[in-house]
Parts: C-alpha cells; structure tokens; sequence
C-alpha cells in the first residue's frame, strides 16, 4: 500500500505529527501533557513529515476536511477507524486549544472507550475466578485481599534477583514473539528500578530501558506479564512492526501513530496486556493466577476513576475500593489515583480494560487457521475497539 500526499493515513499521521509538535512549541509550561506530547514516540519522522500549524483553526480546518473523505465515512472497519481517530485527535486539539470537556465526553470521545463504569457482574466475575484460582493454590484464609497478599507475598521475587529474573524473561519473550509475531533483531531493553512514580512499569523506547516502580512487589508471572506488556511482543514489538510495515509501503502511513494518547491507545494497552496470551506464554498455575488478578485490578482501576473524576466520589473512599475489591497493592492505588486525577492521561485509566477486552474477545475467537492473518492484522494497522472488533471471523471457529 504506496502513501502519496492525498493518502488518507499520510494525511492523518500528518496533522496528527503537527499538532502534537504545536502543542509541544505553544504550551510550554501549561502542557496538559507535561512535555510528553500527543504522541509520546514517534519513529516515522523520515516517512511523514508533521503539517506545521501557527493556529488551531488550521487544525481544525484539516481535519474537518479529512472528515470528509470517502474512505473516512465508509462503513467499513476501516472507515470505522478513521472516524474514532479524526473525533479523537479533534477532542485532544479542543483540550490543548483550551476547552473544558467532562471526563465521561474525554473518554467516549478521546479515548474511544465506553463512557461508564466496568459493570459490576464483570467485576463479580472477575472476583470469583481470582478467589478460585487463589482457593486452588492453597490460599484460603481470610478475605479475598488478605488472601491475595498471602500469595503475592509468597510468590515475591527478591530484590536481588530481579535483575537475573527480568533477563531470564527476555530472553524466552523475544524467542517466541519472533517465532510467533515479528523479529525484533537486536532490539533489546535494559531494567530501570525506580520509586515514587505513578506507573507499574513503562516501556522507555527510545533508550531501550524498561522503567519498574519497585515500590511494588513483583512475582515471576507479575514480571512476566510486565516484559510481554512493554516489550516482547507489547509497546517495543508493535512500534518495530508498524515502522517496518509502514516503510515497506504495506500498511497506511497512520500506523505510526500506534502510541498515540489517542483512540489507538485502547488496543495498544489491549496488545500489551494480552501479550502473554499473544505468544501462548501461560506455563503455570501461579500465570493463571496473576491475569485473573490483573484483569480484576485493570476492572476495578475503570470503575475506581469514573467514580472519582465523572461522580466525585472523594479519593479516600475511591482509594479504598480499589484495595478492598481491586485488592491492588498501595502503591498502584496512589498510582492510578494520581493518574485518574491528570485532566489529559486520566480518561485512559478505563483503556486497559477496554484494549485488553477487545482484543482478548477477537482472539479467542479466531481459529488456529486464522491466528497468523490476525496477528498480522493487529500489528500491522492501528485500530479503535470497535474497528477491531470488525475482523472478519471465520466461521468454523465461531461455531
């Protein structure tokens, strides 16, 4: 797929590229973004070039022209998809132009997930598959938190092993996402401890390091969910991917936007928290475990932010539902809290769960036939939950 200057993707990456650089040079200290920029990395510099822009009514004047295209208004997932991502980049440009918007319309509208809290029969499901998983492992006294802490405790890797742990993990994530997704090459990251901040862990590409808040304890599987989800085959395989299929003329320009804080970011949290499965990486009891844990904290997490930032509920009692029902560790309470609560990056709170459920729901229902030209999909193209949701299954496996 060859991209001329009239290409739709080309376009969008385009206007996208400029108005995260408008944001950048204009807001100076008043960032809603602190410096990190609509889309935080950027590897296409050298394919698309960002549309420079000396007022917001220019942004918007492109993108209302964009919104207009064919290929935009067609009913298909792609057509689907461009449309999320126009009224995503339009609602990020009307909040760095200056404009209020409730957290409810930020996330519907930005981040492209639903407007709501998780219901609560999901987080009820959820909650039994953790205590029957934890029942199953021996752990059985006290409530389900207490008996949480118990299992993490146990299962804690120590401080000095770390290191010998996280290498060991990379080593066997890169050997199966390059026999089940894509060649990284040498690409390699180096762990970074860290207190104090506001994420578990964060995938630093560009410097090829792997940020971890050590003020959280980390079992094997924990650790091994946090390598797939930033790594191998999450955020580090996706940004080589799409770079390679987008300067091969395979994939539309927009690709590159994959880390955009934008409707993108629901599937690209989805491709990292489902990166275990993605790569079939589930070994034992103690992997099952910790996915019905984190599916169960990343449920709480949406319901937890609705509730302080669309109904007001005060941080205390928020912060409480999230240890006593999300039976989350402190540090990741004063985390999510302290990410809800940002007027740009807290309505992306609810993308982990949204991301993680549409893509968990297509993968399971592709046949084995069907895994590679869905893998490829995935990678290959950047999506919104509901275009994702449009590839075609086939029907063998849907029976």
């Amino acid at each position: 797929m060859s991209a001329s200057s009239s290409d739709t993707g080309t376009e969008l990456t385009a206007v996208t590229m400029g108005i995260d650089r408008f944001e950048r040079d204009h807001a100076k200290g008043d960032s809603l973004l602190d410096g990190e920029g609509l889309v935080p990395i950027y590897i296409g510099d050298d394919l698309v070039e960002p549309r420079s822009y000396a007022a917001w009514e220019e942004v918007f004047g492109d993108l209302d022209a964009l919104a207009t295209r064919p290929d935009v208004t067609a009913d298909d997932a792609r057509g689907v998809f461009l449309q999320g991502m126009i009224r995503s980049v339009r609602t990020a440009a009307r909040l760095f132009s200056g404009e209020q918007l409730s957290y409810a319309e930020k996330v519907r509208d930005l981040v492209g997930a639903e407007a709501a809290p998780t219901p609560e029969a999901r987080i009820a499901e959820l909650s039994d598959e953790l205590d029957s998983r934890l029942t199953a492992a021996g752990f059985v006294r006290g409530d389900l938190r207490a008996r949480t802490e118990a299992w993490e405790e146990a299962r804690a890797v120590p401080s000095e092993k770390l290191e010998g742990t996280f290498r060991e993990l990379m080593a066997i994530a890169k050997q199966r996402t390059a026999d089940m997704i894509f060649d990284t090459a040498d690409y390699d990251m180096q762990l970074k401890p860290l207190r104090g901040v506001p994420f578990t862990a964060r995938c630093g590409f560009i410097d090829r390091r792997m940020d971890l808040n050590v003020d959280n304890a980390f079992s094997r599987a924990a650790l091994k969910h946090l390598v797939a989800h930033e790594v191998y085959p999450g955020h580090a395989t996706q940004l080589l991917y799409t770079r390679a299929e987008a300067a091969a003329g395979r994939s539309p320009a927009d690709a590159l936007l994959c880390t955009a804080n934008a409707v993108t970011g629901c599937v690209q949290e989805g491709i990292g928290d489902q990166g275990v499965e993605l790569i079939d990486w589930i070994e034992d009891d103690d992997d099952a475990l910790h996915l019905a844990l984190r599916s169960l904290k990343s449920a709480v997490q949406t319901t937890a932010a609705w509730r302080l930032m669309q109904e007001g509920e005060a941080a205390d009692t928020v912060a409480d539902y999230m240890r006593t029902v999300g039976c989350g560790q402190e540090a990741w309470v004063q985390g999510r809290l302290r990410m809800a609560s940002h007027p740009f990056r807290g309505p992306f709170v609810p993308s982990y769960f949204a991301g993680n459920e549409s893509v968990r729901r297509v993968r399971e229902a592709v046949s084995e036939a069907q895994r590679p030209a869905f893998l490829h999909h995935l990678y290959a193209q950047v999506h919104s939950p509901e275009s994702l949701e449009m590839f075609p299954i086939d029907a063998k496996a849907a029976a």
